[in-house]
């Protein structure tokens, strides 16, 4: 049964293959993803008609090695083969498990365990990546022993004896595996229903047409990438220029040139894309930009902090940019993506909180003159999605400015995780205990309603806890980065270890390149203290 969506566009799709059909019946000429070589050229594009060309090919390859739900590992480098294949998959009707593509001489352990987790019945990449990784699967006769295709050598002829499969829209599209552990991945069950829900979502929430035009260096085997960088232009019917992570780290100002020069309207990333970019950037390079066009400037994945935004804000407003283009957002791959976002056009909110109280989970307005810790609101949530706030011990409901557990109900929350019954239902099973109201998804993150704005406060996991009083590690990381000039921003890792008579804690940071000959250890750590 199709879903038929109507958040700010109409469809009435059960999959994103009959969207692709019919977009590439449609206008099969569109070029809709375009790619940077080095952050910089344009090697290739891809419009509707070849898309579905290629994801016709590789499905009639797939389906001649596997059956309907079978899952297929994705290994590719960024780059446009990585679309063409995901398509490919959803053609097949098969379950794509995108993953991060082996570095040279390093071990393949968590691509082990999760080829084991999902129980992939093939691999599929690139001729090059294969090559370049037949070294390291000599030493891994466990991965070498499941078949690898490439298919950016299939022959476009191999589309003719494409065979359509009925695809329901919860049926699965893809497994999205979270960080964590090496030896306990677990893959997020994202279906149909999910991604076309969510993509409805995202659109409706960043105000996009026809008329809007993206930039995207976010990694695609990441939920962010994946639906806002890929699927949200396919399903807003509007062009994206994609580049590769690692360009963009290694020349920040890359990104921004690439805005200027396609004239985009939507891009974005985490907080700290934002803080590298005002780090790199050279007073001669602001001159040959210009970011007037920039609309929606999406930042989330992780704490937003207010100084970024100001930063951000200061150092490009001369090109153009506008305070009003942030958006912060809050979403998690559980989720599919979005679960809250702002006014498109609207000033973030920012809360004035009381630090001490803060910490002991009280969210307090400071008399004027007292320290103050800045909070970045996320947000409403998006329509059809519910977002509540919950005592993460009893289960009961919270007020608007009481610090629990986020939970989220609706269309976008996912299936749960992949042979994982009992992490399932302790996450995605969660019922109000005075209400009665459910099932919801405990996200595990902490944080605030206020007015319906939604303020992140940070991890349950993460909660250090030293001599009873409560810190949030990110609170200790920008301490510590700002305590010394060698300290580099943004590179930091607070956590609780078990002490002798009571947990410790240990900060990890990295010191800037230029510090590393003549810094004291013991002046810092003095500093620090």
């Amino acid at each position: 049964m199709p879903i038929k969506i109507s958040y700010g566009v109409e469809l009435n799709y059960a999959s994103f293959v009959e969207l692709l059909l019919d977009r590439a019946q449609t206008n099969p000429e569109h070029n809709i993803y375009r790619y940077l070589h080095r952050g910089e050229t344009e090697v290739a594009r891809l419009n509707y008609g070849e898309l579905d060309r290629q994801a016709r090919a590789i499905a009639a390859l797939l389906q001649s090695r596997t059956r309907k739900g079978d899952r297929v590992l994705l290994l590719y480098p960024p780059g446009l083969d990585f679309i063409k294949a995901s398509f490919g998959c959803m053609y097949a009707g098969v379950i794509a498990v995108p993953a991060y593509p082996p570095k040279p001489n390093r071990k393949l352990s968590r691509l082990e365990a999760i080829i084991k987790d999902a129980r992939a019945t093939l691999i599929l990449t690139t001729s090059f990546l294969l090559s370049r990784t037949e070294r390291q699967l000599a030493l891994e006769p466990e991965l070498a022993a499941i078949p690898w295709l490439t298919s950016d050598d299939v022959e476009p002829e191999a589309a003719a004896s494409w065979n359509r499969v009925e695809i329901d829209e919860n049926d699965l599209a893809f497994l999205q595996y979270t960080s964590g552990s090496t030896g306990n991945p677990k893959g997020v069950m994202v279906s149909h229903k999910n991604i076309l829900h969510n993509s409805a979502l995202v659109h409706q929430a960043y105000g996009h047409s026809v008329a809007s035009r993206g930039v995207i260096w976010l990694p695609t085997y990441h939920d962010m990438g994946l639906i806002g960088g890929v699927l949200q232009p396919l399903y807003g019917n509007f062009p994206v220029t994609l580049m590769s992570p690692l360009d963009f780290l290694q020349k920040p100002i890359r990104w921004l040139q690439a805005i200027s020069q396609y004239r985009a309207t939507t891009s974005g990333g985490p907080n700290f894309a934002y803080e590298l970019v005002c780090r790199k950037v050279k007073p001669e390079q602001l001159a040959e930009l210009d970011l007037s066009s920039w609309e929606v400037a999406f930042t989330g994945a992780e704490p937003i902090r207010a100084a970024t935004l100001d930063r951000f804000t200061a150092t490009f407003a001369p090109c153009g940019f506008r305070r009003e283009a942030f958006y912060p957002c809050y979403g998690m791959a559980e989720t599919t993506l979005i679960v809250t976002g702002g006014l498109k056009s609207a000033n973030p909110i920012v809360e004035q909180i009381d630090p001490v109280a803060l910490e002991q989970q009280k969210v307090v307005t400071p008399k004027t003159g007292e320290p103050a810790r800045q909070i970045v609101g996320c947000g409403q949530s998006a329509s059809g999605l519910t977002v509540a706030i919950a005592d993460p011990q009893s289960g009961m409901t919270l007020k608007e400015r009481e610090i629990g557990e986020i939970w989220v109900a609706g269309a976008s929350v996912t299936r749960g995780y992949w042979q994982k019954p009992a992490e399932t239902k302790a996450s995605f099973d969660a019922y109000f205990t005075d209400t009665k109201e459910g099932p919801f998804l405990r996200t595990g993150d902490l944080g605030f309603l206020s007015d319906g704005e939604l303020f992140v406060t940070g991890r349950i996991k993460d909660f250090i806890i030293i001599s009873g009083q409560n810190y949030y590690p990110q609170d200790v990381e920008l301490t510590v980065e700002q305590s010394h000039p060698a300290l580099k921003p943004n590179s930091s890792a607070a956590f609780a270890i078990e002490g002798k008579s009571s947990e410790e804690l240990v900060v990890v940071q990295e010191v800037e390149r230029t510090y590393l000959r003549k810094l004291d250890p013991k002046a810092v750590i003095a500093t620090i203290n």
